[in-house]
């Protein structure tokens, strides 16, 4: 028979610390174990995957069969979908600062952004400092001084357009990139669609975006697999190549300043603004988020109001009688008359509210558990306020599917404070958000002024043909222009050499 020897001291301390490791790990377990059955329940939802590519319209028939804020879930995985207005406000407006955050994701924010895009980052130290600089640099205030620019561009895609119709969607993305660089950088040159920079955009945007969709990459479920030689190339060589831009770009808006040569721009007041405390890569990094959102968002977004004005010609009739009562037919608009237009602010929100630019929403992550309605919403969760969903509650937009621009006119024929959400919700909201509104006004109002936009019915399009993704680019369809004036002095109107008055 075996005989048992004594445990030294050393090995009764050896079995002591396995005891207490055993003992906590089952009283950590226990709790744990109560916690959850004390917790309140999630939200319900579908047996669906909180990774996979669900449509907008998907979406809108789960939150219509299970309530206004569903939940995906796969084991530890949850992902919150809040699908209508009133939720919308409470939670992603009024706890905005539990839902401040984006989910972390090693794809995006490790790699492609290396700790320094704003639109990626979570709350921390130099995500305040980025929302003083958007603050500084992109406030109403600050933004006017582009009106003049933004009018010209605008005026050049109705010359576009003369020349060129069935390229309207081409002419378009080269307005919001002519915008977007010289805002940010005082690139002043026309930029054309074919510029290496935007030709680098186009390519790069669907990938930076493509990476915000929660399990877009399987480093993102598996994070030790960044370890594995040559396993994130891909985005790697990506990362090198937009570094390399985003540094350029700075350094030729630097050289400008140091010579004199270069107007305003975003990028020319950081570098000048030693108070904020940004160093060269923070704003080299800061600037090209903002390129990238904003050339994407503005020329979708005004290709959907082109869309929708085809779309609902009667509708059109009636801004565009706003527009030639309060500008007239003499001379363009210009955002001189962004008072004066309430009609085209209706018909941009009621556009964007029909077919919106991100219709499943940019997800943020909860910071801490939120309790609603009965329901826990637990710290970590992906939380997206759904877009589509929202602009379709039937509580806030009776009849959702009616085009209808006096969903936001008062009485007194104001716009109303009827809540858009557009641009993103509570602090996360897009920072260059007066900007794009601008583009998108001046860009609309002139071409309604121009031209009345007739459907191609040889060419009929789906105009709700979304893809699951942050942003619903259009395919490209074909709508029609015809001038509201002759062409020739139309022509002269938009070079700036002439007036009706003087003609």
């Amino acid at each position: 028979m075996m005989k048992i020897q004594p445990l030294s001291l050393a090995g009764w301390q050896v079995a002591s610390v396995v005891l207490a490791c055993i003992t906590s790990g089952g009283l950590l377990w226990a709790r744990r174990r109560l916690r959850r059955k004390q917790r309140l329940p999630l939200p319900p939802g579908p047996s669906a995957s909180p990774h996979g590519k669900h449509s907008a319209q998907q979406v809108q028939q789960w939150i219509e069969e299970y309530g206004p804020i569903i939940t995906l879930t796969n084991g530890k995985d949850i992902h919150v979908v809040i699908g209508r207005h009133h939720e919308a406000v409470m939670l992603m407006e009024k706890q905005g600062a539990v839902l401040a955050d984006r989910p972390y994701s090693v794809a995006s924010n490790e790699i492609l952004s290396r700790g320094l895009k704003f639109m990626q980052m979570s709350t921390c130290d130099r995500f305040r400092k980025y929302r003083k600089a958007a603050h500084a640099e992109l406030q109403m205030k600050a933004t006017l001084i582009y009106d003049n620019e933004q009018a010209q561009y605008a005026r050049n895609i109705v010359l576009d357009i003369l020349k060129d119709p069935a390229s309207h969607q081409g002419h378009i993305k080269r307005f919001s990139a002519t915008v977007t660089l010289r805002v940010i950088y005082g690139k002043t040159t026309p930029t054309y669609v074919d510029d290496p920079y935007i030709r680098h955009l186009q390519r790069m945007v669907p990938i930076v975006q493509g990476a915000l969709m929660p399990g877009a990459y399987k480093v993102d479920t598996y994070p030790f697999l960044k370890y594995v030689p040559g396993y994130t190339r891909g985005l790697d060589k990506w990362a090198d190549l937009e570094h390399e831009q985003f540094m350029n770009n700075v350094r030729q808006t630097k050289m400008g300043l140091e010579n004199h040569t270069g107007p305003h721009s975003v990028a020319g007041g950081l570098l000048t603004k030693p108070e904020l405390g940004m160093s060269e890569h923070e704003i080299a990094y800061f600037c090209g988020s903002l390129v990238g959102a904003s050339f994407d968002t503005t020329q979708v977004a005004i290709s959907t109001i082109l869309m929708a004005a085809a779309h609902f010609p009667e509708i059109q009739e009636i801004v565009q009688a706003e527009i030639d009562s309060a500008v007239g037919r003499e001379t363009a608009p210009s955002l001189e008359n962004w008072c004066t237009l309430t009609k085209v602010h209706a018909f941009i929100l009621e556009a964007l509210r029909w077919r919106p630019v991100n219709p499943l929403g940019v997800p943020h992550r909860a910071a801490k558990d939120i309790v609603w309605n009965g329901y826990c919403i637990p710290a970590n969760a992906i939380v997206s306020g759904n877009h589509w969903c929202v602009s379709r509650d039937p509580e806030v937009f009776p009849d959702p599917e009616r085009f209808d621009i006096n969903r936001w006119i008062d009485e007194d024929g104001n716009l109303n404070d009827l809540k858009a959400y557009s641009f993103g919700f509570g602090r996360r909201i897009c920072p260059g958000l007066n900007l794009a509104n601008r583009a998108m006004f001046i860009a609309v109002a002139t071409i309604m002024w121009a031209f009345t936009i007739k459907e191609d019915l040889s060419n009929r399009y789906n105009a709700f043909e979304l893809p699951a993704a942050i942003v619903s680019h259009h395919k490209p369809y074909s709508i029609l222009y015809e001038p509201r004036t002759d062409v020739e002095w139309l022509k002269e109107v938009m070079s700036g050499q002439t007036s009706k008055s003087e003609a």
